[in-house]
């Protein structure tokens, strides 16, 4: 067995509630490795009883939060909740664009910052909010974005 399947199999294996689920699972991955190679749906298959790889991959593809891609050593979430949306976040997203230098959510040229939308981030009272290497950051405007993305760079 290869080094990234065993850390697959471990961090599956190593989950702290009794049930295992296919969610459950692939969250487990994701914690652990950043996001889901490959592989680990046919590992998830094998260790959740009544699943076939593709009862994985339905569920892995429903979530646009998990991640088939090594992330980039920084990554930026900008919420879009309704909250959000209506408190601005769609300017801070025109100015994460113009900061990183993309024409949409993506990585950087140089593959150091990645920026995605994120439905619900769950701190509507702080909104716009964003995320920066997952620390929340609330009521954001475009200075602290700025100064958010160049902090954690």
């Amino acid at each position: 067995m290869d080094v990234l399947t065993t850390a697959i199999l471990e961090a599956v294996r190593n989950q702290e509630q009794p049930t295992k689920t296919v969610l459950s699972s692939l969250l487990a991955i994701q914690d652990a490795m950043g996001y889901i190679p490959k592989q680990s749906m046919e590992v998830v298959a094998s260790e959740v009883p009544d699943t076939t790889v593709n009862d994985v991959w339905s569920v892995a593809s429903f979530y646009p939060n998990f991640k088939f891609e090594p992330r980039s050593e920084c990554t930026v979430e900008i919420c879009w909740g309704p909250t959000c949306h209506i408190a601005g976040a769609m300017g801070i997203f025109d100015e994460a664009l113009n900061l990183l230098g993309l024409q949409s959510e993506g990585k950087t040229s140089d593959g150091s910052v990645e920026l995605d939308f994120n439905t619900c981030l769950g701190a509507c009272a702080q909104a716009p909010v964003i995320s920066v290497n997952h620390h929340l950051i609330g009521r954001v405007t475009k200075n602290s974005l700025k100064d958010a993305i160049e902090k954690s760079n």
